[in-house]
C-alpha cells in the first residue's frame, strides 16, 4: 500500500474526520505500509496537505472530501472567511479545542476535567466526557470553591489530584469573564491559561491590565489555537521515540 493510501484508509477508520496527531499514530497500525523514510510525520503533513482526497477543515485537522457531507451533518464545518462567526463553527471550535486540551493532558499522563455541562459535546467522533480521565473534580478545597472551579472548561490535576492547569477556550464570548474566574482561583498554585485565537490577543492584553486582576496579571498566559495544536502533534511524535534528550 501506498503511504497516501494507508493515511486516506487512516482517516476513514476515524471517522472521515482526523487530527494529524491522530494519524501520526493510526498510520502506523497499517501492517502493509512500509514508511522508508527518517522523516515520517513529515510526509504526512505533506501528504494531508496536497492530495485531492483530502480537505482541511481547520490548522491540524482534516477530513476525507467523499466524506465531506456527512461531517458537516455532524456538524464539522470547513472553517472559513465568511463562516468563522457562525454559531455552528463557534460550538464546533468551543468543544474542539476542549478536546485537544483533553487529549494533551492524557499524553502527559495527568487527570483531565471537564465541565459536566459539556461532556455529551462532541470532540470530532465522541463525547468529551468520553474522553476526560474524571467524571468528577476531586473536593481539594471548599466546596464553594470546587464549584467554581467546576465551570473551568478544562482542568489538569497532578497525581495529587491538586489542579495543575486551569484552561478557558475563548472563542467568541467575553475574556473577562475567564479572568474573573481565574482571579476567584487565584490562591492555587496553578498554571492558568486564556486559550483563542490569535487575532483575541490585543483583547486579552487590554483586559489583563484592569485593575482588578492586578494581582494575578503576571500568572496568566495567552496561547493561540495555533501554538496549541502544532505543541499536542509534537508531543504524539514524541510517543514514538526511545529515548527523548
Amino acid at each position: 500500500m501506498k503511504q497516501h493510501e494507508a493515511v486516506i484508509q487512516s482517516i476513514e477508520h476515524l471517522g472521515g474526520i482526523a487530527t494529524l496527531g491522530q494519524l501520526n499514530k493510526e498510520v502506523f497500525t497499517i501492517e502493509d505500509c512500509n514508511w522508508k523514510t527518517r522523516t515520517p510525520f513529515a510526509s504526512i503533513r505533506r501528504i494531508v496537505q496536497l492530495r485531492p482526497e483530502i480537505y482541511k477543515i481547520k490548522p491540524g485537522l482534516y477530513g476525507l472530501v467523499k466524506m465531506k457531507k456527512q461531517n458537516e451533518i455532524n456538524g464539522i464545518i470547513e472553517e472559513t472567511r465568511k463562516n468563522r462567526n457562525s454559531k455552528i463553527v463557534i460550538d464546533f471550535n468551543h468543544s474542539y479545542y476542549q478536546g485537544i486540551l483533553v487529549q494533551f493532558g492524557n499524553l502527559k499522563k495527568l487527570n483531565t476535567f471537564v465541565p459536566n455541562q459539556d461532556k455529551n459535546k462532541l470532540f470530532l467522533n465522541q463525547p468529551l466526557g468520553n474522553i476526560r480521565t474524571i467524571n468528577h473534580l476531586p473536593p481539594f478545597s471548599y466546596e464553594s470553591i470546587i464549584q467554581r472551579a467546576s465551570t473551568i472548561d478544562v482542568i489538569w490535576l497532578n497525581e495529587r489530584n491538586m489542579p495543575h492547569s486551569f484552561f478557558e477556550v475563548e472563542h467568541s464570548t467575553d475574556i473577562q469573564n475567564s479572568l474573573l474566574k481565574f482571579n476567584d482561583l487565584q490562591d492555587f498554585f496553578v498554571r492558568m491559561v486564556i486559550v483563542a485565537d490569535k487575532i483575541r490577543r490585543a483583547e486579552y492584553e487590554t483586559k489583563i491590565k484592569y485593575s482588578s486582576f492586578k494581582q494575578i496579571q503576571q500568572r496568566i498566559k495567552f496561547l493561540e489555537y495555533e501554538t496549541l495544536t502544532k505543541q499536542y502533534e509534537t508531543l504524539v511524535e514524541q510517543q514514538f521515540f526511545e529515548i527523548l534528550v
